[in-house]
């Protein structure tokens, strides 16, 4: 799943996360001192105004973006030489960290409107509580502020999408190929063939998916986490317990560990139902594939016993999806208003203000999510389970060791593959 795309992935991955950890040291370390050497903010940067006391490119930030991106891609280098898979190299290494590295950079955009919003909704509340007191060009120009981070921004998100559909793609490609390679010894195994054409495209998609959002959180976290614990100085006391410092980061993490423990234990069971029902489905489909050719395959006696088999599954799969979404949505709903409650105290005795309300929203929100990454993506979670389950039973066939086929993914060999066999004609349109 992994070594057909990823350079000796038992390496590449702890690799990477020791490369986060080293370079966010260096920069608190040692960062200060490189950026009056080799930032370029002094020619790039944007300086503060009224309308902007705090540009998305200040002089400071673009220190700081240029040092993600050049430690970004130096962590590629050494995996071109070494690793033993050059093949994919540009999507697998450069891909990765040009996803994770837009990723970041949202994450950035997130807390700089968090602060946008606090100026704004003040101009509004003050707007509305003294006419006439702001203008219609200072309005405006707020607006237009915005506008000029997140068109850019949207345009970046629509490109970052197309390329890691093709990013998917690829790895499905890798994949496949490095099934088929091995296809003598995997032929004869169970829903062979759905586990290379199905099983590999659900199992990037979710992987990346799910990758994609828990690297967000965790920057998410180191992002928004000080400014939760910031502005949680504004919360003059819960309900309840009184004055806590950093008191909105606790309601957060509590709010969130409470769903994800509900949510697995209501959801215990749901991974084993699910790999189960791609077995019956598995059974049924090949019997209707071989009654295709073979008039004495699929006959109705044994069509029924399968489709039997898959309804049950499918039945104890529903009554355990209902126990499961009753704890899911409650959940999900009732913590809308955690925050609201939280902040109760504070609001009625007018100790905020609109704008350092939703600010204070905005970023228990984000907080909240991150915390609750688990409970948020339990049912992908359950699906990829399902889907890693029969892969690995499938590559449990294939020798521990062994490599993509040399020839049977090289372009110079589909190539002569290609002229050398002529595919048959589609059937004319009845």
């Amino acid at each position: 799943m992994f070594r057909s795309f990823f350079p000796n992935p038992k390496i590449f991955f702890p690799a990477a996360i020791l490369w986060v950890i080293v370079c966010m040291a260096a920069f608190y370390a040692i960062g200060p001192t490189l950026q009056q050497f080799l930032s370029l903010g002094p020619w790039l940067g944007i300086a503060p105004t009224e309308a902007d006391p705090n540009p998305f490119f200040s002089s400071d930030k673009v220190w700081l973006y240029q040092y993600i991106i050049v430690t970004g891609y130096l962590f590629c280098i050494p995996w071109y030489f070494y690793g033993g898979n050059r093949r994919w190299f540009w999507w697998s290494v450069v891909g990765s960290v040009t996803i994770i590295e837009v990723v970041y950079f949202n994450v950035q955009i997130s807390a700089w409107l968090n602060d946008w919003y606090g100026t704004f909704y003040n101009l509004i509340q003050q707007a509305l509580t003294t006419p006439n007191s702001v203008t219609l060009e200072k309005f405006l120009g707020e607006i237009v502020t915005v506008a000029f981070v997140l068109i850019p921004n949207i345009t970046v998100l629509v490109l970052n999408a197309f390329f890691i559909a093709h990013f998917l793609f690829r790895w499905r490609r890798a994949m496949t190929f490095y099934y088929m390679s091995h296809w003598a010894l995997l032929r004869n195994i169970e829903g062979a063939s759905q586990r290379v054409q199905e099983d590999t495209q659900r199992f990037a998609n979710i992987v990346e998916g799910l990758a994609t959002s828990f690297v967000a959180s965790i920057m998410t976290l180191i992002v928004f986490l000080p400014l939760l614990w910031g502005l949680s100085q504004h919360i003059t006391e819960l309900p309840f317990f009184g004055q806590v410092n950093g008191s909105l980061v606790w309601v957060a993490l509590v709010s969130s560990a409470f769903g994800t423990v509900l949510l697995a234990a209501v959801g215990y069971r749901l991974p084993g139902l699910e790999f189960h029902n791609q077995r019956v489905e598995a059974a049924l489909r090949k019997e209707l594939v071989y009654g295709e050719d073979d008039g004495s395959r699929a006959e109705p006696v044994t069509t029924r016993q399968l489709f039997r088999n898959m309804q049950e599954n499918y039945f104890r799969l529903y009554r355990n999806y209902l126990y499961f979404n009753i704890a899911r949505y409650a959940y999900l709903q009732g913590s809308n208003f955690i925050p609201l409650i939280a902040m109760g105290p504070s609001i009625v005795t007018g100790a905020l203000t609109l704008g350092l309300f939703q600010q204070v929203n905005n970023a228990f929100g984000q907080v909240e999510d991150s915390f609750k990454f688990l409970a948020s993506s339990w049912t992908t979670i359950i699906s990829l389970i399902s889907v890693y389950k029969r892969l690995r039973a499938f590559e449990a066939n294939i020798p521990p060791g062994s490599t993509i086929a040399n020839d049977y993914d090289d372009p110079r060999y589909l190539k002569s593959w290609n002229a050398d066999m002529s595919l048959p004609e589609a059937a004319p349109a009845e």
